[in-house]
């Protein structure tokens, strides 16, 4: 699973820009899959087919960056934020093109709190000339991509969101043994911008039951907003966030399949925020809809952190709800 993770996390896809993730993706279902399908946005839409009730299992591709928009006479690159980017988190961290330019995002003065449009990214170039060689407007950079392994099951890297649902989309994909369900394995676009690329394959789809695979908040961190989530505390099973309200009838199902399948689990309420699911509970003729979250700490920092342990209970409910839902 964590060799899976690395070549997940370590190939650029920032929103808009998925073409690079997804083809690594596509590698690693396609032995698993009855049909594959690219639509027009970007989206992968892995298909095992069944005669059974339409389910859909969605986890975004994409991850937050930065569009180069200016290049000054000095060499250094002005940017703007592409998704939820925290200024003060990304502040004198090491950030990479798509096509491996390596720099640091800086703030123009160090003794002020950094906002994004006061910050520049610097490659070491020496005049706009140089850094014109290596860098185009409209290239995109994303904080560099990392992977650490600390105590226990602990790992803190970047981007744990959302390439650790991807993983265990994967993952479930291939532990999926029989069932009479219709399967959809949507690895999704464009999430961090506003869900953009599960509107459209949500219609595509049209599911009975749809479920996201996205990271969630923690309340067990010194500051942490309380929560009833912690890291170590199993996957979590949605019943609200700021996008959607999960159906009852299936977050009690879930819940019953995870206790008989001795899955460990917690109950989520997130009170920011959302996932791909909101998408699917309103596409076509609606859909009963939930989500399953890893709890992450630091979210959209360059130390995302999370439990190992939580992401195979997921693995597990997946697969299972997939079988007996």
């Amino acid at each position: 699973m964590i060799d899976l993770l690395k070549k997940l996390m370590f190939t650029c896809g920032v929103s808009g820009r998925e073409d690079k993730i997804r083809e690594v993706i596509k590698k690693e279902v396609e032995p698993y899959a009855d049909e594959i399908i690219t639509d027009p946005v970007g989206n992968l839409i892995v298909r095992k087919k069944g005669n059974g009730k339409k389910i859909m299992f969605c986890a975004h591709m994409d991850e937050i960056g930065f569009f180069a928009t200016y290049i000054d006479e000095s060499g250094y690159i002005k940017v703007s934020g592409i998704g939820g980017i925290n200024p003060v988190s990304a502040a004198f961290g090491e950030v990479v093109s798509e096509s491996g330019v390596y720099g640091v995002l800086v703030p123009e003065d160090s003794k002020e709190t950094p906002k994004l449009e006061n910050m520049y990214i610097d490659i070491g170039a020496k005049s706009k000339k140089q850094a014109e060689k290596s860098v185009k407007i409209g290239d995109c950079f994303v904080c560099a991509p990392k992977i650490r392994k600390l105590l226990g099951s602990r790992y803190i890297g970047r981007p744990f969101d959302d390439r650790v649902g991807c993983a265990i989309l994967i993952e479930a994909l291939k532990n999926v043994k029989k069932t009479e369900n219709d399967l959809y394995f949507v690895f999704s676009t464009q999430e961090e911008v506003g869900g953009r690329g599960s509107k459209p394959v949500s219609y595509t789809v049209s599911p009975d039951v749809g479920i996201a695979l996205d990271v969630t908040g923690t309340g067990d961190k010194p500051g942490s907003k309380p929560m009833a989530v912690k890291i170590g505390g199993g996957c979590t099973i949605k019943i609200k966030d700021s996008g959607v309200i999960s159906s009852p009838r299936l977050v009690n199902k879930m819940k019953e399949i995870a206790e008989n399948n001795k899955v460990k689990y917690q109950s989520e309420i997130l009170l920011y925020g959302g996932t791909d699911a909101s998408s699917m509970q309103v596409a076509g003729h609606g859909a009963e809809v939930s989500a399953i979250s890893i709890p992450t700490a630091f979210i959209h920092s360059g130390v995302e952190m999370i439990d190992m342990a939580d992401v195979k209970e997921a693995v597990k409910l997946t697969a299972c709800l997939a079988e007996n839902l």
